[in-house]
């Protein structure tokens, strides 16, 4: 990761000052039924993670010990998952990572309204950790990154706020807030999702990108909140309302996140589509993938139960079990299978059957005589003896969730159809 130059008190007195809120209180109804029981940033990634581990691993690594998850839409499973994987830090020595769900508050009924309002809501508690600066980041991205230069850059130049951008191509830009900045940093136009994002566009194609990270220095940020939440017509969002609004009478920075070794854009993705997230794991089982999980400087922190190495073994009538560029977390197993291109989450099983492609979640659990390709199967979902996914779409839609891209996603309120055991 960037090695940051500027002396050590230096650094350590901006880690102590800064407080980071993570947004994790979206339904994720784009994850469709992936997140029907569970909040999105909860949903299981990589084989051993969960989606927020990545933001929450990057502020420990960025030593900044004192983090807020904002939670809303099913907040159990986020905060089951966070007791476990991060209560072991030491709040007696100022380490600390809690859950901050949607309460109604005296002057409002309301739940969260949007991501500026979910700031907005908790911002008196935050204030009582008296930070000079507060990180918004959001719970539903992967990436590995330093947060320490944005920080500096930040204080540096005495922004009000300061936007994480990336640059993208352009024919992707339309889903995300689009940034143009001056030569000397600062941001001179904002605009959510453009219809048109080729005007935007530099010589080369691309643009840059809100990551939607966030730095507000705390003698600001109230002002700005509040003046958003008095605006009848706002709907309380960063993108759609907040940055455009302060570009003309505040500083808004912009900071662009490339890796350090390359200085190439870095490796982030928004996985809250099921054709994102199934993307996102193939790029994982490529041989050189471009974020690396392996890399002991700057380990993605989590909790995983306590379980064996993942096996692989021939079956009862010595067919071997193979698993070739893929992913095996601990606890699972391949018995005279075949496993090509495909990530395997803890505890995940795969009798007698050929898997290529695919993405099985904790628990999941594929019978003898299967065939499946570009599937996700859901947490704890058995696929019935002989079941074909993945070879016949215009089937697959009748009884399963088919992306655009033909990914079908199998859960176990749409497996029942198939007969499937509990």
């Amino acid at each position: 990761m960037q090695i940051v130059k500027k002396p050590l008190r230096y650094i350590e007195r901006l880690c102590r000052n800064t407080v980071a809120l993570v947004l994790a209180g979206g339904r994720g109804t784009r994850l469709q039924g992936l997140t029907r029981l569970r909040a999105k940033p909860a949903t299981s990634y990589a084989g051993k993670y969960r989606i927020i581990d990545f933001t929450l691993s990057n502020c420990m690594n960025s030593g900044i010990r004192r983090v807020g998850v904002a939670a809303q839409y099913e907040a159990v499973t986020l905060a089951s998952h966070i007791q476990r994987s991060w209560g072991h830090l030491r709040s007696e020595m100022g380490e600390w990572v809690g859950l901050l769900p949607a309460r109604q508050q005296r002057q409002t009924d309301d739940w969260y309204l949007g991501t500026a309002d979910a700031v907005y809501q908790n911002l008196a508690v935050l204030e009582e950790l008296d930070p000079d600066y507060l990180l918004i980041l959001a719970g539903d991205h992967v990436y590995l990154m330093n947060y320490l230069p944005m920080l500096e850059q930040h204080a540096d130049t005495g922004a009000d706020i300061t936007v994480g951008g990336l640059e993208v191509p352009a024919e992707i830009a339309d889903q995300f807030g689009v940034l143009t900045c001056g030569a000397d940093g600062r941001v001179r136009s904002f605009v959510e999702k453009p219809a048109t994002p080729l005007e935007h566009a530099g010589a080369d194609g691309t643009l840059l990108a809100s990551m939607g990270i966030y730095v507000f220095s705390r003698s600001t940020i109230r002002e700005i909140l509040a003046s958003d939440a008095a605006d009848p017509s706002s709907t309380r969002d960063f993108g759609k309302d907040v940055i455009p609004a302060l570009i003309q009478n505040h500083h808004v920075g912009c900071y662009r996140f490339v890796d350090p070794a390359t200085g190439h854009p870095g490796y982030w993705r928004d996985v809250g589509t099921v054709d994102a997230f199934f993307r996102g794991h193939m790029e994982l089982v490529q041989p050189v993938p471009r974020i690396n999980l392996y890399d002991p400087r700057w380990p993605v922190w989590s909790y995983a139960p306590h379980l064996p190495p993942a096996k692989l073994a021939p079956d009862a009538e010595g067919n071997r079990g193979l698993a070739q560029r893929s992913l095996l977390a601990s606890g699972s197993i391949v018995t005279g299978g075949n496993v090509t291109a495909s990530v395997l989450a803890y505890q995940a099983r795969v009798d007698r059957a050929e898997i290529t492609a695919s993405v099985l979640l904790p628990g999941a659990h594929i019978e003898p005589g299967c065939r499946l390709n570009q599937v996700i199967v859901d947490e704890d979902v058995v696929i019935p003896p002989g079941t074909e996914i993945g070879f016949d779409l215009e089937a697959d839609r009748a009884r399963f969730d088919v992306t655009d891209n033909g990914a079908v996603l199998v859960t176990r309120d749409r497996i029942s159809s198939l007969g499937a055991r509990d």
